[in-house]
């Protein structure tokens, strides 16, 4: 056993410290699905750890229960403008479905996020709504993007950009890797101040029936 597998046993997961939280809050979670954008049985399986939130989803959760990103996955830091393709780090959000390389930097005023993502073959991102805009290159590979019913294959050298409170998800249906560059005003790092997720929704946090 390496020493790599002997942390990752000592250290919650990150559904468990997910649920915690919620827990801590008072949380059910349906409350946090439907602040968040995402299903109730998404939510339960991330913090069953049966699967693996994408970057947005995390952030998107984690301002529902009043946590930075950074308090559940450790990000590459944003001090540099420029990045060089063999210094980046690559990284994911737990079981390697999805990892990232960030882009962007971090400065007073700056409201752009920015990462190139792989995704495997065959992985489905999850449904989800928030506040703001995003856009998707595809550098290598086929993406699927379907954006409230509305179904588009993007290929090499394709894009799209959409308000991101329009419901929508990604798949790749194809058996290589895809690898976008995905740009949007979601603060997926955590750098800057708190952004609302959705500027109309709920935010009780009162006990509620279930769990």
């Amino acid at each position: 056993m390496s020493h790599h597998d002997t942390v990752e046993k000592d250290v919650p997961s990150l559904g468990t410290k997910l649920r915690s939280r919620r827990k801590q809050k008072l949380m059910t979670m349906q409350q946090v699905a439907d602040q968040a954008g995402l299903s109730v049985g998404f939510i339960s399986q991330v913090e069953r750890d049966l699967t693996v939130p994408s970057l947005s989803s995390l952030a998107s959760i984690a301002h529902v229960l009043d946590q930075p990103i950074g308090a559940f996955l450790s990000q590459p830091d944003s001090s540099q403008d420029l990045t060089r393709r063999a210094n980046r780090v690559s990284y994911t959000t737990g079981r390697e479905t999805l990892s990232y390389e960030r882009l962007s930097a971090s400065f007073p005023g700056s409201t752009l996020r920015a990462v190139l993502t792989h995704e495997k073959p065959g992985h489905r991102g999850e449904p989800i709504s928030h506040d703001g805009e995003e856009l998707m290159l595809v550098l290598a590979g086929e993406l699927t993007v379907e954006i409230e019913g509305e179904v588009s294959v993007l290929r090499e050298g394709d894009s799209i950009h959409f308000d991101s409170r329009r419901t929508h998800s990604t798949w790749n249906h194809t058996d290589d890797v895809t690898t976008i560059m995905w740009c949007g005003t979601m603060d997926v790092f955590g750098d800057g101040e708190p952004d609302p997720i959705h500027t109309n929704g709920t935010t009780a946090n009162e006990p509620a029936n279930g769990e």
